[in-house]
C-alpha cells in the first residue's frame, strides 16, 4: 500500500476526505493542471478579515477604546460583511467542489459528497466537450468506499484510479493504462 495513513473505514467523513485527497493527487500526477481559484478566493476573504482584526487591535491598543470606537464599529461591520461573503462562497459557490482543472484546454470540475449512513462516494463531473467549447456535459456516478479501502482502513489507490480513468473520459485520455484496466460505475466508460 502506497499510502500508509490508516483511517476508520466506518467514518464517512474520513473516507470522503481521504478519497478527495487521493483524487487530487492522482489527477495532478496525470498533468491535469489544477486551478486554485476557489482556494485563492477563500484565502483572500479569510486573510482580509484577519488583517482587519489585527489592525483594529493595534489601533485600539495604541490609542484606547474611546478614540477608536467609531473605527472599531466600522471594522466590526466590515468583518461581518467579509465573513458573510466567505460563508456565501463556501455554501453556494464552492459547494462540494473538490477539484477544478484543465487538460488539453478542456476544463473539468469535480464535486463529491456522501449521504448520511451510506458508505458510497458520489461524484458530479462537469467538463467541456472539447477545447474552447462552451458546451459542458455533466455526469454523476458513484461507487462504494469498500472498492478502494481495505477492511482495516487503508486506501488502495489503484482500484480508485482505475474507476476514475474508466468513468471520466478526460482522465481516461490522460491515463489510458488505468482506463483499460477498470470499469465505470455502470460497467462502461462514460463519454464526456
Amino acid at each position: 500500500m502506497s499510502n500508509e495513513s490508516r483511517i476508520s473505514p466506518y467514518n464517512l467523513a474520513d473516507c470522503k476526505n481521504t478519497t478527495d485527497d487521493t483524487l487530487s493527487n492522482y489527477l495532478n500526477s496525470l498533468k491535469i493542471k489544477q486551478s486554485t481559484f476557489y482556494t485563492d478566493v477563500r484565502l483572500a476573504l479569510g486573510y482580509a478579515a484577519v488583517i482587519i482584526c489585527g489592525i483594529t487591535f493595534a489601533y485600539d491598543y495604541k490609542l484606547g477604546f474611546d478614540k477608536t470606537k467609531h473605527w472599531t464599529l466600522a471594522t466590526v461591520v466590515l468583518y461581518f460583511i467579509l465573513n458573510g461573503a466567505f460563508s456565501y462562497w463556501l455554501w453556494f459557490v464552492e459547494k462540494d467542489i473538490v477539484y477544478t482543472g484543465t487538460y488539453k484546454g478542456r476544463k473539468i470540475t469535480i464535486s463529491s459528497w456522501t449521504k448520511k449512513l451510506d458508505p458510497t462516494y458520489r461524484l458530479k463531473v462537469r467538463c467541456a466537450t472539447s477545447s474552447g467549447a462552451t458546451e459542458v456535459k455533466e455526469t454523476e456516478f458513484e461507487a462504494p468506499f469498500s472498492r478502494w479501502f481495505t477492511a482495516d482502513g487503508f486506501i488502495v489507490p489503484q482500484p480508485f484510479q482505475q474507476w476514475l480513468a474508466s468513468s471520466i473520459a478526460i482522465v481516461g485520455e490522460a491515463d489510458p493504462k488505468n482506463a483499460s484496466a477498470g470499469t465505470s460505475a455502470n460497467g462502461r466508460p462514460l463519454r464526456m
